[in-house]
């Protein structure tokens, strides 16, 4: 068995590593990325080969949980608690042991959500909030924050508002931003940019809206510069995918990256997925425009 500060120092790596992948534009994880995760030239694999859990063998507590892109459907995969409830394995024994570990000892997870067959989002760290032997399951709070809550499956109204906020704007975020770039190719639909380390998943509507869902309807892939434009009312989209620009932004004389960045996408059509389920709302842009229009 590993001692404890080796797997701290390993969780910790974990989630540096995630980090640096995220930060390079990664806004989905692939199964073989995660099954070669390496430390210190060992090679520890994040994922297990036929269940949802990993448990390594030298490990006192779980690593990771993993939920597959099978298991749940898009409008109710985050609890609105931000709460992921996870059952026991069937069998009694070692992984069961391990998960109630990580609970009794407070430990560090990374939690994968499956985007598509393979293909994961992570969240990290999270961890095990509640522990139910009797009905043989686990919570895990999402956001760290939430760990906290005084009674996790009972909070009160304030928590029970804030953790609602969390979730539409922090926990949604990873598997909105995934399903949108790989909607839109990794492109921005405004200017072409390729770089996904540069694009964001932009709401029409708000997330802090109530129509603000977290659907690939609502979204839009955009390059941090039409993003911010976009949430500014610099640029509006038309229900019919026409890009204007701001009749001031427009007549403004501000160099080439004004022109090029900016005033040339005007009267541009929006580039959109390729599957037509996949394009943004007109109707939701219709609302937005309107704000833009104004």
């Amino acid at each position: 068995m590993r001692s404890n500060e080796e797997q701290r120092a390993i969780r910790e790596d974990v989630f540096r590593w995630l980090d640096e992948l995220m930060f390079a534009g990664t806004y989905e994880f692939s199964r073989a990325e995660l099954v070669n995760y390496r430390f210190q030239g060992e090679r520890i694999p994040l994922l297990d080969q036929a269940r949802g859990i990993r448990n390594p063998a030298d490990f006192d507590s779980t690593l990771s949980i993993m939920t597959s892109a099978k298991n749940h459907r898009y409008d109710d995969e985050i609890r609105p608690d931000g709460l992921v409830r996870y059952s026991y394995q069937s069998k009694d024994g070692g992984d069961n042991v391990k998960l109630r570990n990580a609970y009794a000892q407070d430990e560090p997870l990374v939690y994968f959500h499956g985007v598509r067959d393979g293909y994961y989002v992570a969240y990290y760290p999270v961890y095990i909030v509640h522990d139910d032997p009797d009905a043989r399951q686990v919570h895990i709070a999402l956001d760290e924050t939430l760990r906290f809550f005084g009674d996790p499956l009972a909070p009160t109204a304030d928590e029970r508002r804030y953790a609602e906020r969390v979730v539409r704007q922090r926990l949604h975020q990873p598997m909105f931003r995934a399903r949108v770039l790989r909607a839109y190719e990794s492109t921005c639909a405004v200017c072409l940019l390729k770089h996904a380390e540069l694009l964001d998943a932009a709401h029409i509507v708000a997330d802090g809206e109530l129509s603000g869902l977290a659907q690939i309807t609502n979204g839009l892939a955009l390059c941090k510069i039409h993003h911010a434009a976009y949430d500014r009312n610099l640029l509006g989209i038309t229900p019919d995918f026409e890009i204007r620009i701001n009749r001031d932004l427009l007549d403004e004389i501000d160099g080439p990256m004004l022109r090029h960045g900016l005033q040339d996408m005007h009267g541009r059509t929006l580039e959109l997925p390729k599957r037509k389920a996949d394009w943004p709302s007109r109707e939701r842009l219709a609302g937005r425009f309107e704000g833009f229009a104004a």
